[in-house]
Parts: structure tokens; C-alpha cells; sequence
């Protein structure tokens, strides 16, 4: 795909945070009604603290630059914070709306995969909007294997959404 050559793949910086947000703010908001309340929307300071907390654990948190511009970011966080679980992380990747069918999430998984195992990580997971159809292929390109459904979890759009497990 030609889009890759002008797509590079790196750790966040600080100055990452604005346009990261940005990407962010944009998909919690899909398809939540007006009035409804954000709740734990991230303020700047905020994504900034999750920025130092996963890098002072060595936990990937990449973002996808075209032309200078951020046009995705994608991270993971442990799976769960008992020892037993200390291999496995939860994986999440976002893309600028504008940006979608460019391979940019398929390059920030490549990249995320890549940093998990050179961290010592065995297994990722996701969780993944039912309807969803463009990451749950990405997903399977990568041999994520479904694992289980959440049904009804979240609700958007006027209507209760499922969700995958891979």
C-alpha cells in the first residue's frame, strides 16, 4: 500500500498529547447521544500522566506520523495487575477519522506487537466493537482468535452494542 512509505511508526512524545486527545475525544463521543455526560474524558494533564505511568513500566504507547501530522496513536496496559497475569496486556488503537482504510492501525499493531515481545509480553488482547467490521479483520490478519462476546456491554447509537474478545 503506498500510504505506508509516508507512515512512520514511534514512541509518543509530549508533544504528541494535543493531537492524541484530539483522535481520542472523537471516538468516545460516536454515536453517544447530546446531554449525555463525557464522565472520565481525559483532560491534557491527564493522557500526559498515562503517557509517564506506561512508559516508566515499559509498556508500548506509539503513535502513527504522516507528514508530520499524528494520525493515530495505539498502546496497551497490563491485563490485569496481579502477578499471575504480568505477561498479558490489553491492547488499544486509535485512528484519525480521516485517516481510516489507510493501513495506519494496521501499521500501529505491527508496531505494537513488535514492541510487546521485545518488552517480554506473550499475549495481547483486545476488545473490540461487535460491529466493527474493519478491526475485527485487522484482528484476524494478525490471528487474533475470538475468545468470547460481551453482549449488550455498551450503548451507543440508541441501542445496546456487544463487544468481541480477542
Amino acid at each position: 500500500m503506498p500510504q505506508d512509505e509516508t507512515i512512520i511508526i514511534r514512541p509518543s512524545r509530549e508533544s504528541d498529547v494535543d493531537a492524541m486527545l484530539a483522535i481520542y475525544r472523537r471516538h468516545i463521543r460516536r454515536g453517544i447521544e447530546e446531554g449525555v455526560e463525557e464522565g472520565d474524558a481525559p483532560q491534557p494533564d491527564d493522557l500526559r500522566e498515562r503517557r509517564k505511568n506506561l512508559k516508566s513500566r515499559r509498556l508500548p504507547h506509539l503513535v502513527a506520523v504522516k507528514e508530520g501530522v499524528v494520525v493515530g496513536y495505539a498502546y496497551v496496559v497490563l491485563f490485569r495487575k496481579r502477578p499471575a497475569y504480568r505477561y498479558t496486556v490489553k491492547h488499544s488503537i486509535y485512528v484519525h477519522h480521516e485517516h481510516l482504510g489507510q493501513g495506519v492501525g494496521r501499521l500501529l499493531m505491527r508496531g505494537l506487537i513488535d514492541a510487546c515481545a521485545a518488552a517480554g509480553f506473550r499475549q495481547m488482547i483486545g476488545y473490540i466493537d461487535a460491529d466493527n467490521v474493519a478491526s475485527l479483520t485487522l484482528h484476524e490478519r494478525f490471528n487474533f482468535v475470538r475468545v468470547g462476546l460481551l453482549p449488550g456491554v455498551a450503548y451507543r447509537y440508541g441501542r445496546w452494542a456487544d463487544v468481541s474478545v480477542r
